[in-house]
Order: structure tokens, then C-alpha cells, then sequence
């Protein structure tokens, strides 16, 4: 009995469901008909649903390919993707040139202070990093070559106008007056000019500038090292007394130590004079009156 009736109660559901209906769409002052159709209660189900769908397809699709997906919490803008990614090779970037430039500065750090005579530039340093991951190939040269190569990258490596060290409107004050007895010669990792001078003679500073080192070493003696800004060092050695002490400024022209024979270095009484520009040392003898 339970049975024929639940059949029954699902008979009637269906015929519920697909009993017809007529829709009229009428003028509301004349109801006269403008449109009519017959639909059920599935049709309209089915409609609806598919409307539904396709209202949330639509809507992913304008959020997601346009530029309102930037609204989603959590979604980052294309914009914001590619500087991040911008940002990361700059980081990069710049972490391999500070590598390069703290092995640069060591190694003149090292030179100044009497520890090697070899500086390591930045040129090379670059080179090293990249030639790790190239395979290189094998390029034929005499000796001829290789001879001549060599003379003009070591030529080239202190020409002033080459590497833009040439020194504009700057009035140098020389350091002391006195006979020259070794010249420049980087050849020979002699980056410096000795001058003859007596013991005590009055040292001067070249520029106005900041002392950034005054030490005292085994191998040369009293050492002072000044920045003068624009890249420009000077550095005087084999002192035998030094009136300034680090983070003392200085004007141009002012005494700052009195020279020497300090040292094991020291050959003589005299001067060790050094001008470095950019990170590279450069003749100073064109550019001072030592007489």
C-alpha cells in the first residue's frame, strides 16, 4: 500500500515539474499581448542554472584577464611582478660589483700599508668572475704579440687620458721641495715618487682633505694617507714624525709630518709620495714642482 502510494507522490512531483505554463508578457494599459510562450517548472530550472553559470564564468574571466584581478587579496599586479623581478637582478647586480669593489679596496689597502705590491683591478676581477662558466678557446699568437700585448696593457694601465685621470682645476701644493732619486714605475710595482729630502723636513698636504690612515709600520716608518674627495688619495711615507691622527681634517698646503728614514724600506732619508685617482695610482711628477 506504502509502496503504490510513494509512486504515486513521485508521479505527481514529476508531473509537477514538467506540467505546463503559459507565460504572457501584456501592455499594462490595453493587455493587449506583446509576447507569449509555454515553459515548466524544469525548463525554468534549467535555465536558471545555465544562466548562473555562465554569470559566473563571465565574472572569473573579467576578474581574472583583466586588470581588476589586482583587487583579489593576495593576487600581485603584473605591474609590482615585474619590478620585483627587476629588483632581484639589480640585487644581484649590485652584490657581485660590491664583491668586486671590497676585493679592489683590500688590495689597495694592502699596497698603502706595506703588505704586498700587487693590486688586484677591478678589470681582472670582473674577468675572473665571468671566464668561470666560459669555455674558452684556444687563440694562436706568437711571442711577438704576446710581448707587444703586454707592453701597451701595462702602458695603458696608468695613461692618465685613457682611464680619465687627468686632474682639472685643481691647484696642488707640493708636498716638499727636493731632488727626485726614484721615479713612477709600475712596471716594477714602484707606484710612488722618492724625493731627497733631510730629516724633519716640513711634509704638506697637496689638498684640503680628511686623514683616513696615520700608523706607524716596521716596513715604512710614519704613514699618512689623505682623501682629498673626487676619488683623489695622496699618501706619504718613511716619516719620521706626523703631526695629524686619522679623522683629522686638513687644508691645503698645511704641515702634516715631518719626513724621515723610517722603516726597513727606507734606502735614505726621504719621502714616499703616492697620488692614487679612481683607485688607480698615476705619475705625480707632471703634475707637482719638486724643485
Amino acid at each position: 500500500m506504502n509502496t503504490v502510494k510513494n509512486k504515486k507522490e513521485k508521479k505527481n512531483s514529476i508531473n509537477k515539474l514538467t506540467r505546463s505554463y503559459k507565460v504572457v508578457v501584456s501592455s499594462e494599459d490595453t493587455f493587449e499581448e506583446r509576447l507569449s510562450f509555454s515553459t515548466n517548472k524544469l525548463n525554468g530550472f534549467l535555465a536558471l542554472t545555465l544562466y548562473s553559470i555562465i554569470l559566473i564564468a563571465f565574472t572569473i574571466s573579467i576578474v581574472f584577464f583583466t586588470q581588476l584581478r589586482e583587487m583579489v587579496p593576495g593576487y600581485s599586479s603584473s605591474d609590482l611582478l615585474t619590478q620585483a623581478i627587476y629588483l632581484t637582478k639589480k640585487t644581484d647586480s649590485l652584490q657581485n660589483e660590491l664583491e668586486i669593489n671590497n676585493a679592489f679596496y683590500q688590495s689597495i689597502e694592502n699596497v698603502l700599508s706595506g703588505k704586498t705590491k700587487q693590486i688586484i683591478y677591478k678589470d681582472s676581477l670582473a674577468i675572473s668572475n665571468e671566464i668561470e662558466n666560459i669555455d674558452i678557446k684556444t687563440i694562436s699568437a706568437n711571442s711577438e704579440d704576446s710581448i707587444l700585448r703586454k707592453y701597451v696593457e701595462q702602458e695603458d694601465k696608468f695613461n692618465l687620458t685613457k682611464n680619465e685621470l687627468v686632474i682639472e682645476n685643481k691647484m696642488f701644493v707640493s708636498p716638499v721641495k727636493g731632488q727626485i732619486t726614484q721615479k713612477f714605475d709600475p712596471l716594477n710595482n714602484h707606484f710612488a715618487l722618492d724625493i731627497l729630502v733631510d730629516t724633519g723636513t716640513p711634509v704638506k698636504s697637496i689638498l684640503e682633505g680628511k686623514i683616513i690612515f696615520s700608523e706607524w709600520s716596521i716596513d715604512t716608518g710614519h704613514v699618512l694617507i689623505i682623501n682629498h674627495g673626487d676619488d683623489i688619495i695622496s699618501v706619504y711615507k718613511h716619516n719620521s714624525k706626523v703631526l695629524k691622527t686619522q679623522n683629522n681634517y686638513v687644508k691645503a698646503g698645511e704641515v702634516i709630518a715631518y719626513s724621515g728614514n723610517q722603516g726597513t724600506l727606507s734606502t735614505g732619508p726621504h719621502l714616499h709620495f703616492e697620488l692614487w685617482k679612481n683607485g688607480t695610482p698615476i705619475n705625480p711628477e707632471p703634475l707637482f714642482n719638486f724643485n
